[in-house]
């Protein structure tokens, strides 16, 4: 009787979990294609600015001119801005026709906001200010709010991150229903072809979803971590314990002041002589220090590395050094998340495979629909 049994069961359990694979999509499958396709755009937020504003790209023939110096620069952004007193934080130009970027990170227009830096695009050939604006208000950084927040700042943030577990669940349960008997295995895994519009359109739901889900899993894990951060680091840190941010305070010297980027900058690189350096950030107030990020070779992100120097802005002092390289596996974990969800931890590679997934959430959700909508109207032909 057990024998007999069994098979009943299953199928009533079956039945249960496909009804709430089917009822989660269709409540969350929105949310879902919107992250995908903003996801999608954001792989390449920086380019896509550069081409919607084509005045962010920088002739050919000023690239032939030197560089100004990075002091030089500083001060053309703050003659620019003199009401904003505290640190810049300056982002090298990715390459030679591109600008440098300066973000101010507490503008008293946005106070209301977690983060809305005032982001100054600056020619560092000629340190002309071509462009200020506030995060938010241009289409790509609306797109990266939409994005991570729904534009509900740390609400929104709250709520991705609960919508992200429940997607995982929409992605397991999915699996679950898709995983074939022993002598199915070769079919799962393909369209047939010839078939009806009803198998095309379930065929082509299954195959989606199998072929993405490890890059989808990945993607919605990272996004569910990066969206609730002060849940998830405290857990990592008590099983390896992360890197801690020291003070790392200036000491006032009576009549000194503080020492050129330049020099700063020069200090630094001997810490990190074959490195990249990427961010300078200036210090804040009187006991803030230079921060100074590089990147080394093997990081996971190439433009938000970690390898970073702190030093006394006055003597030039090394106050505290970061190596990843030398971290623990907790903060290796926390390093990747970032260019793992937006793939540039595989390069160029890595980041065209995100762009294509993000799309695959649309597939899904429309496949998803057709096909309920199919058993629908076939079970009212049923019936009547």
């Amino acid at each position: 009787m057990s024998a007999k049994t069994t098979p009943r069961r299953r199928n009533q359990w079956r039945k249960i979990w496909l009804n709430f694979h089917l009822y989660l999509g269709l409540s969350l499958g929105l949310v879902f294609v919107l992250a995908g396709l903003t996801g999608s755009l954001l792989v390449y937020y920086v380019e896509l600015d550069e081409i919607i504003n084509p005045q962010l790209q920088i002739s050919s023939s000023q690239t032939k001119q030197s560089k100004q110096s990075y002091e030089a620069i500083y001060q053309a952004i703050r003659n620019s801005h003199p009401e904003r007193g505290s640190s810049w934080r300056l982002e090298l130009p990715r390459h030679q026709q591109a600008m440098l970027m300066a973000r101010y990170y507490k503008p008293v227009e946005k106070d209301e906001h977690t983060f809305a830096p005032l982001i100054v695009w600056v020619n560092p050939y000629n340190t002309q200010i071509v462009s200020s604006r506030f995060w938010g208000e241009f289409l790509m950084t609306w797109l990266f709010d939409l994005h991570y927040g729904l534009l509900l700042d740390d609400m929104g943030e709250t709520i991705m991150g609960g919508i992200g577990i429940l997607l995982l669940v929409l992605l397991i349960t999915g699996i679950y229903l898709w995983w074939p008997s022993a002598k199915k295995w070769r079919s799962a895994f393909t369209i047939k072809s010839h078939a009806s519009t009803q198998r095309f359109i379930f065929d082509l739901h299954k195959t989606n979803g199998v072929y993405s889900l490890l890059v989808l899993l990945l993607l919605t894990i990272s996004g569910v971590i990066l969206e609730w951060p002060n849940v998830f680091k405290p857990m990592i840190n008590t099983v390896s314990p992360l890197y801690v941010t020291g003070t790392n305070e200036s000491k006032i010297i009576t009549g000194e002041q503080r020492i050129s980027l330049d020099k700063a900058v020069a200090i630094a690189s001997t810490y990190y002589p074959n490195a990249n350096l990427r961010w300078i950030e200036t210090p804040d107030g009187s006991t803030g220090s230079y921060k100074i990020t590089y990147y080394q070779p093997g990081e996971p992100s190439q433009r938000f590395p970690k390898s970073i120097i702190w030093l006394d802005q006055y003597s030039g002092q090394l106050l505290s050094i970061r190596n990843p390289k030398q971290e623990q596996l907790g903060d290796t974990l926390i390093n990747w998340l970032h260019p793992l969800h937006n793939g540039e931890i595989a390069g160029m590679t890595g980041r065209v495979l995100v762009f294509i997934s993000g799309f695959i959430p649309l597939i899904l959700y429309v496949t998803g629909i057709m096909r309920w909508l199919q058993k629908r109207q076939s079970s009212s032909y049923t019936k009547t």
